[in-house]
């Protein structure tokens, strides 16, 4: 691992921090009103920033339609308010404490998306679209506030999309991906209406963090995604997970099964949201007595992600990886990377670390299909002060973020646009610091939402703001340039930064990346 130097204090920061103090605008609340293809749009303006909340971006999905791919949105007359938040995708509620998103709100106009921007009209700005996480079955675009990026001359779009069943429901009868059409859609709706925003169709940068990270990977190899963006960011995953047909078929029978209803969406849409969802837990519990982490996981410290992308052949016909390898979205810059200790927000509001034994590590490296007897020593020698727990965690990380990242970066050596790697390594204080640079943790910093209540259980009350404005403002250059203030990807180094109260510049900070060769993680 070689050092090549501090960002602080750095030409390049300055910049940074010079750009977050500009175009606040003046005090007070107003309202906006924006002319869309389908209609006019009534925001709200306060200290310079317009939001616009709950446009719709897609017909509302009802009965049968809940299970099918998205329709155009209907037009309206008047002026349609966009003053709150819209309503959210259908979902099982998340345990404490990661139960910080934004409550539920019912309504049928759950395919909705929010806009920030500092100017409406012509100022053709960059755009940046945010696909969040939740591992395809929880989450929704309220948590998310962009006017911090539209404080900072970026229009920033946040989009719902279906989950569980809803987005993923495969029965063999030629509709998969529902939920990826969805984001489709958002992007085409962006691509003819964000001009009016100020935002310019021709710079669209999408971004996602975990389960929305993974779903920028993928859209990145989806025939039908091409040419809506320019750019993309990966905050911790990669496109790596994906089902086979027989698998995603396997869960669709399973989840019919629970239900006593016939394998056909006319059916699964009758027997109504409520219990739909109760019969996807019981699929999850089931699951969960199988772990597989190349199918659905469960292994220890892990719950089940039970829906996936399905390489169906039509929607997505081939493993991200492996069309990026052949050339997919090479025109495309990409920033991606993962949090030094992801796991550790499985494993510590749960359960200590300390609890976790070294059978079950051992196990968890079976499952991930290691040579234990090569992987323990390996691991044990590159983080000697790490107990099980932390081992575990870290292992995950490798597993689910790190490794299938770096084959991402490795997969677009060729490719004419920029790949760019990050490692986000601050360590939260919160559980006497043992929940540390785990997943998650990187957003209220990327969105500059520190002041942000419901990020405090993860940050701990006194987060470094400095670390905030660098990345936050890292995103905004990306989204603009296409660039960052350190090199490239190139397999011979290996570079990447390290954000941190002081952040650092090395080469191939992977101390057990050779130990993955081989290992199939698709």
């Amino acid at each position: 691992m070689n050092r090549r130097g501090f960002l602080r204090g750095t030409a390049a920061t300055a910049a940074f921090v010079a750009l977050g103090a500009a175009g606040c605008g003046d005090g007070g609340a107003a309202e906006s009103i924006v002319t869309t293809r389908a209609g006019r749009v009534r925001g709200s303006v306060t200290e310079g920033v317009h939001a616009f909340q709950g446009v719709p971006y897609a017909a509302p999905p009802q009965g049968v339609d809940r299970y099918l791919p998205p329709r155009p949105v209907q037009p309206w007359t008047g002026v349609r308010d966009a003053l709150t938040l819209g309503p959210t995708p259908p979902q099982p509620p998340t345990p404490p404490p990661l139960d910080f998103f934004a409550p539920p709100i019912p309504g049928a106009d759950y395919l909705n998306l929010n806009i920030w921007t500092r100017e409406p009209g012509s100022a053709r700005m960059p755009v940046l679209v945010w696909i969040f996480g939740g591992g395809f079955d929880t989450g929704s675009n309220g948590l998310y506030d962009g006017r911090a990026f539209a404080r900072d001359g970026v229009v920033f779009v946040a989009i719902n999309y279906r989950l569980g069943a809803e987005g993923f429901l495969f029965l063999d009868d030629g509709v998969a991906n529902v939920a990826l059409l969805d984001q489709i859609s958002a992007l085409e709706w962006v691509r003819d209406n964000i001009a009016s925003f100020g935002g310019d169709p021709g710079n669209v940068t999408i971004f996602g963090q975990s389960a929305g990270a993974m779903a920028v990977g993928t859209l990145l190899a989806m025939p039908r995604a091409k040419g809506l963006f320019r750019r993309a960011i990966m905050e911790s995953g990669a496109g790596n997970l994906c089902y086979s047909t027989d698998t995603a078929h396997e869960i669709g029978r399973r989840l019919v099964a629970k239900l006593g209803v016939p394998p056909t969406r006319d059916a699964v849409a009758a027997a109504g949201v409520e219990r739909v969802l109760a019969a996807q837990s019981a699929v999850m519990r089931d699951l969960a007595r199988q772990p597989d982490p190349q199918r659905w996981g469960g292994e220890p410290g892990c719950r089940v992600n039970m829906w996936r992308p399905i390489l169906d052949g039509s929607t997505l016909p081939a493993k991200p990886i492996d069309a990026i390898t052949a050339g997919a979205s090479a025109d495309v810059d990409v920033l991606l990377g993962h949090n030094g200790e992801e796991g550790r927000l499985s494993l510590v509001p749960f359960r200590s670390l300390d609890s976790v034994t070294e059978e079950e590590l051992a196990t968890a490296m079976r499952l991930y299909r290691l040579p234990v007897d090569r992987a323990l020593p390996a691991y044990r020698a590159a983080y000697p002060a790490a107990n099980p727990g932390a081992l575990l965690a870290i292992l995950q990380a490798d597993w689910f973020y790190t490794i299938p990242g770096l084959r991402l970066a490795d997969a677009r050596t060729h490719a004419p646009a920029a790949t760019y790697l990050y490692e986000f390594t601050w360590r939260s204080p919160q559980y006497d610091g043992q929940l540390g640079a785990c997943h998650f943790l990187e957003v209220p910093f990327v969105f500059d939402q520190l002041r942000d209540h419901r990020f405090r259980w993860i940050t701990g009350p006194n987060p470094p703001q400095q670390l905030a404005d660098l990345t936050h403002h890292t995103w905004i250059q990306f989204a603009s340039t296409g660039r960052v203030p350190w090199p490239r990807y190139e397999p011979t180094h290996r570079t990447t930064i390290r954000f941190d109260i002081q952040p650092t510049i090395v080469d191939d900070p992977y101390p057990t990346r050779n130990l993955w060769e081989g290992v199939d993680l698709y």
